[in-house]
């Protein structure tokens, strides 16, 4: 039977930064990228 593993980020690694850096010109040509969708929940308080 196979493990189930949640996906990791390695140790020491800075989420945001490393999210949010655009791939470069090689990475995208060589297809050496992840496209990264961010989802925000923005409440609003009811009137």
């Amino acid at each position: 039977m196979k493990k189930k593993s949640e996906p990791i980020i390695a140790p020491g690694i800075d989420d945001q930064e490393e999210l949010n850096a655009s791939a470069t010109e090689k990475e995208m040509t060589e297809g050496e990228y992840t496209s990264v969708t961010t989802l925000s929940y923005d409440e609003v308080d009811p009137s």
